[in-house]
C-alpha cells in the first residue's frame, strides 16, 4: 500500500501537465457548410494530434452542407467555451460562410481569439466573408477561394496566390481541393514539421515535396 501510495503525487503531476498541453481548437459549422472543409479538416487534425471540437452555430447538432449532406456536430456553440483554445477555424462553403458570418457569436469568438494573440485558421470563402469583416486581416497575409480577393484587401490584407498562406498565427487556404495542405499546415504550426509530415505520409498525401 506504501508503494502504492507514493506513486500518487507522480500521477497527479501526469495530469495536470495533461491538461494544461491539451488545449482545444474548435470548427465552426453553419447548415450550408463545405463538407470537404468541415470533415477532411477535422480528420486530419485528429490524427496529427489535435484535440478538435466541431461546432454547430445551428439550434441542433446537424447541419446540412452545401451539396446536402447531413453532419452531426460535438456540441452547439452555446455549450462551449473557447477561451485560451488552440485554434479557431473557419470553413467555408455557400451559404455556410455567410451563414457564420451572420451569427454575432462567431464574431465575437474570432475577435476574441486573435486578441488574446491566440491561433485562427479560415479555408475558402471563410477568410474572405467570415474573417475579414473582423478586422483581423489587416496588415496581414492571406488567400481565399478565387474571385474573393477584394474583400481580403479591402480589410486591409495582402492578397497572397498561394493553396496555403501562412503569416505567423493566421493560416488562410483556397478551398476545397487545398484542404489536406490546409490541414498539414496547422499541425505543422502546433505540432511541428515532422508530425505534420507523418499525419500526411500516413494519409498519402503530398506534403512539401
Amino acid at each position: 500500500m506504501k508503494s502504492n501510495l507514493s506513486l500518487l503525487p507522480l500521477a497527479a503531476a501526469l495530469l495536470i501537465s495533461f491538461n494544461m498541453d491539451a488545449k482545444k481548437s474548435y470548427i465552426f459549422y453553419a447548415d450550408g457548410v463545405e463538407e470537404v472543409e468541415a470533415v477532411a479538416t477535422v480528420d486530419a487534425l485528429r490524427r496529427g494530434g489535435l484535440e478538435v471540437v466541431t461546432v454547430s452555430i445551428e439550434e441542433t447538432p446537424v447541419v446540412t452542407g452545401a451539396t446536402g449532406q447531413k453532419l452531426v456536430a460535438d456540441s452547439l456553440i452555446t455549450q462551449i467555451d473557447p477561451t485560451g483554445a488552440e485554434w479557431i477555424i473557419i470553413p467555408g462553403g455557400v451559404p455556410g460562410a455567410p451563414n457564420l458570418h451572420a451569427n454575432e457569436r462567431v464574431n465575437e469568438i474570432i475577435k476574441q481569439q486573435w486578441a488574446a494573440g491566440g491561433k485562427v485558421a479560415g479555408i475558402c470563402a471563410g477568410p474572405a466573408v467570415v474573417l475579414a469583416p473582423t478586422g483581423i486581416l489587416k496588415g496581414m497575409k492571406a488567400t481565399c477561394y478565387p474571385g474573393l480577393e477584394k474583400d481580403l484587401e479591402d480589410a486591409g490584407a495582402t492578397y497572397v496566390k498561394q493553396p496555403v498562406v501562412v503569416d505567423g498565427r493566421l493560416i488562410t487556404s483556397e478551398g476545397p481541393g487545398t484542404t489536406l495542405q490546409f490541414a498539414g499546415a496547422i499541425i505543422e504550426a502546433t505540432k511541428g514539421a515532422q508530425a505534420a509530415t507523418e499525419t500526411m505520409d500516413s494519409m498519402l498525401v503530398p506534403y512539401k515535396d
